[in-house]
């Protein structure tokens, strides 16, 4: 995104605006296909699949010759709204073929979010010396690709209901449920912190950099690093939580990823690069290890009629709020507070853990 900035010569503020216009863009898909229960009353394997398609397409068209900055808004837009069609649609794959387990399995799933969202990094840190376009080139491949491992080769999950008709409020039904509400509110808490940490990792390094100056980072690489390393932590965390509780283990995660919020600029002050990449490291864990079991969560205490829609609706207001969070920082953020800035974001942990404690017979 920096390379897209100076290319078309534009406010380095600008970042934040590319990161929410995809926001904005999945947030609206999330809320149409919510309310017209695409994923209940279509295949979720075929609309996975188109979804992943025009999305890659939508990508691609960021790389077109004389676009203005509108026009790569648009594009950002249009991408964000077809993924509406792939992570929420994929909970729901996984939910049709789990009962039991179903915590284990999407450990798994939201594992592989996280590694294909550090993944640009990676590609960026392999290609320092060529065209940003190659990184979109790769991404909008792997996105067709992805989509059509599991529109040729994944078939409907066993217990797939599906919806007969559109249901207009049936993506609403499942918040008259208190286990479901708390499970929805934990995750809107994770949700405040999580993409705004990883929006602004990079900008954490390079800042760092600037003021110890002495030391030279492989920013894109380390990017990399930290966001990918939840990969495993939330394989790690959707495995222990068939033995310590799916609850327990999300509020233990969101806890320790609060004190990172409030622990980040002693982190950030210090000069030893040492411990400062191994702080985000730690965070980068965290933030997303209780991100499968929310999921987890609401699927289970959501109607199994509309499940496909109740997920989809949690992923959209969701995503709403990162797109706050985000702006704040972005808005607020100078040479003066640039290390002790992110401490707003365990205002999100906090309202997530009374939600999840304030409940006790959520699903465990």
């Amino acid at each position: 995104m920096p390379d897209i900035v100076q290319k078309f010569h534009l406010s380095p503020f600008f970042l934040a605006h590319l990161t929410s216009a995809v926001q904005f863009g999945f947030i609206t898909g999330t809320l149409l296909f919510a309310i017209l229960t695409i994923a209940d009353r279509f295949s979720p394997s075929l609309v996975f699949c188109t979804a992943a398609i025009a999305a890659a397409v939508c990508n691609l068209g960021i790389s077109m010759e004389g676009i203005d900055s509108a026009t790569l808004l648009l594009f950002r837009f249009l991408t964000g709204f077809f993924l509406a069609g792939i992570y929420p649609v994929g909970m729901k794959i996984a939910s049709d073929y789990y009962q039991k387990g179903l915590g284990k399995s999407l450990g798994f799933l939201v594992g592989a979010l996280v590694l294909g969202t550090a993944f640009p990094h990676l590609l960026k840190s392999l290609t320092l010396n060529l065209p940003w376009k190659y990184v979109v080139f790769a991404t909008s491949a792997l996105c067709v690709l992805g989509g059509l491992i599991i529109g040729l080769l994944l078939p409907d999950g066993p217990y797939r209901k599906p919806a007969q008709k559109i249901r207009l409020a049936a993506f609403l039904s499942g918040f008259a449920n208190k286990p479901f509400r708390a499970a929805a509110f934990g995750y809107f808490g994770h949700m405040w912190e999580l993409y705004a940490f990883w929006a602004f990792v990079p900008v954490i390094l390079a800042n760092w950099q600037k003021h110890n100056a002495a030391l030279t980072l492989n920013t894109p690489f380390l990017s990399f690093l930290i966001i990918g390393s939840g990969s495993l932590a939330c394989i790690v965390s959707g495995s222990i939580s068939q033995f310590f509780g799916t609850k327990k283990v999300a509020a233990i995660s969101l806890f320790l990823s609060g004190c990172c919020c409030i622990l980040s600029p002693f982190f950030l002050l210090n000069s030893s690069a040492f411990a400062m990449v191994a702080f985000l490291f730690f965070w980068g864990l965290v933030v997303i290890a209780d991100s499968p079991l929310f999921s987890t969560l609401v699927a289970q205490n959501a109607p199994e009629e509309s499940r496909g829609a109740s997920l989809t609706i949690v992923n959209c207001i969701g995503f709403s709020i990162t797109i706050i969070s985000i702006q704040l920082i972005n808005g607020f953020v100078n040479d003066g507070n640039a290390r002790f800035i992110y401490t707003l974001l365990a205002i999100g942990p906090v309202i997530g853990l009374m939600a999840l404690l304030g409940n006790r017979k959520a699903e465990s």
